[in-house]
């Protein structure tokens, strides 16, 4: 007969394989759930617009940001972590990125906001590119499941533009 060791080892192989089964099954249902986040950004006033004397332009904006990120969440979710960023294309670069604002949103029932705030991270461009610069307001989101592969993605916002002169 068998030993009571190898019985036991059999005994947690079978029930560590099962667990195993069941996170990939948990982690591939979340596949099926098709999120339709919404979010809008408006801007409601440029604090100031100035020249660094390093020569860098440094923008403050006041924003209204309301998002809608309660599809986002399923049982397997533990938390989204948002951000904003201000994305614009310079002469050196096709694309910058400058992140604005961010939060944690720990539960569902946070995931319907609506906030008036200034941008947290400075804007500040290497180099006086920003005059009558247009750019994008990006609102980026990481979904952090309890098991699984973590998955991003973003709503991308148009039509904004910086003023021709420094205030």
């Amino acid at each position: 007969m068998h030993s009571f060791g190898y019985r036991l080892n059999v005994l947690l192989t079978f029930a560590v394989t099962i667990l195993a089964l069941m996170c990939a099954m948990a982690s591939l249902s979340d596949n099926l759930n098709t999120p339709s986040p919404s979010a809008e950004i408006q801007i409601m006033n440029i604090n100031w617009f100035q020249k660094q004397p390093q020569g860098n332009d440094e923008v403050s904006l006041t924003m209204n940001i309301s998002a809608d990120l309660q599809s986002l969440f399923t049982w397997n979710t533990k938390q989204v972590f948002i951000f904003v960023a201000a994305e614009y294309e310079t002469p050196k670069n096709s694309l910058n990125q400058v992140s604005l604002w961010d939060a944690i949103i720990p539960a569902k029932e946070h995931a319907k906001f609506w906030i008036h705030t200034s941008n947290k991270y400075r804007f500040v461009d290497q180099g006086n590119n920003l005059r009558g610069k247009e750019f994008n307001l990006t609102l980026h989101w990481h979904v952090m499941p309890k098991t699984g592969k973590m998955f991003a993605n973003k709503i991308v916002m148009t039509g904004y533009s910086l003023p021709e002169e420094y205030r």
